[in-house]
């Protein structure tokens, strides 16, 4: 008899949207729709992704909406994923996670850039994404409300409802959320977090890019 303990797993039905019709159907896109899955997802296996949630918001409506949405989801949900051994793993920006140091993994521990990596030998020149120096003609307009602005984006911090506990990690780009996950052996990312279309899409470490690493990617609707 094997001493091997079975695996914890999580029993999820994910939806899909499926393009293809059956054999006598027309193949038009009315008769296409949303299909669901029957899986039993290995809990060391996983994670959950925090995206980008933040203590506020500029935006009033947008903050008030994050603040009922993180209430009443995902605060019940982080305590059962806590409860239950499911890894957390913040991914608040990178000027956000320089706060967080005591929470990184503990491979990363060299000073590096959290803010954007080094752009000179790349293309567009760095003066370009700047618009400084032979393109600051081409640089939208500073705003009267725009010292405001940076002035939240340079004191932002996580939620204070759902900072790290415990066995949480927090990352600061799509390389370390990467290279955390290898080590880990982790292949299902769960993503919830603020906007889905937007952050969650197009950060380095969001759907996109991580799914172009070859995970599976499940995104949490009502979080």
């Amino acid at each position: 008899m094997s001493d091997k303990k079975p695996k914890r797993t999580v029993h999820l039905r994910p939806r899909y949207y499926r393009w293809f019709v059956e054999p006598d159907v027309e193949w038009v896109e009315t008769n296409t729709g949303y299909a669901t899955l029957d899986w039993q997802v290995p809990i060391d296996q996983s994670a959950v992704v925090l995206i980008d949630v933040w203590e506020c918001h500029y935006l009033q409506d947008t903050s008030a909406r994050s603040e009922q949405i993180i209430q009443q989801k995902i605060r019940p949900l982080l305590a059962a994923c806590r409860q239950h051994g499911l890894q957390l793993i913040h991914a608040p920006a990178p000027n956000v996670a320089k706060h967080y140091l005591d929470w990184r993994p503990k491979s990363r521990q060299t000073p590096e850039p959290l803010t954007e990596t080094n752009q000179s030998t790349r293309w567009p020149p760095s003066d370009f994404r700047r618009k400084s120096g032979l393109y600051t003609d081409f640089a939208k307009p500073k705003e009267a409300r725009q010292n405001e602005i940076d002035h939240l984006v340079a004191n932002r911090q996580m939620h204070p409802d759902v900072r790290p506990e415990g066995a949480d990690v927090v990352i600061a780009d799509g390389q370390e959320l990467h290279r955390f996950c290898s080590q880990r052996q982790i292949l299902f990312l769960f993503y919830l977090g603020f906007n889905t279309n937007a952050c969650i899409l197009m950060r380095d470490y969001g759907t996109l890019e991580m799914g172009k690493r070859g995970y599976e990617i499940i995104v949490l609707r009502d979080c």
